[in-house]
């Protein structure tokens, strides 16, 4: 499998930490030098390792927030 490289742009917020140290964290990052996307994931302590997650575009973000305010 190849390297995957990522750079988080911009840290925007921690939703929760589990008894482990792990964070659910909402970021902007570049994946492999890509236009940054919001990215909603797990990760470590020190983003050292990172769990499954999902990516938004701003578009998809902006959608995702009209629905969730529906509800919230």
């Amino acid at each position: 499998m190849a390297d995957i490289k990522f750079d988080i742009v911009e840290e925007i917020g921690v939703l929760s930490e589990n008894a482990k140290g792990w964070t659910k964290e909402i970021n902007l990052i570049s994946w492999n030098g890509a236009e940054p996307k919001f990215d909603l994931r797990d990760w470590a302590p020190n983003h050292e390792k990172m769990g499954k997650g999902t990516t938004f575009t701003k578009e998809e973000a902006g959608k995702l927030k009209e629905i969730l305010n529906k509800y919230i």
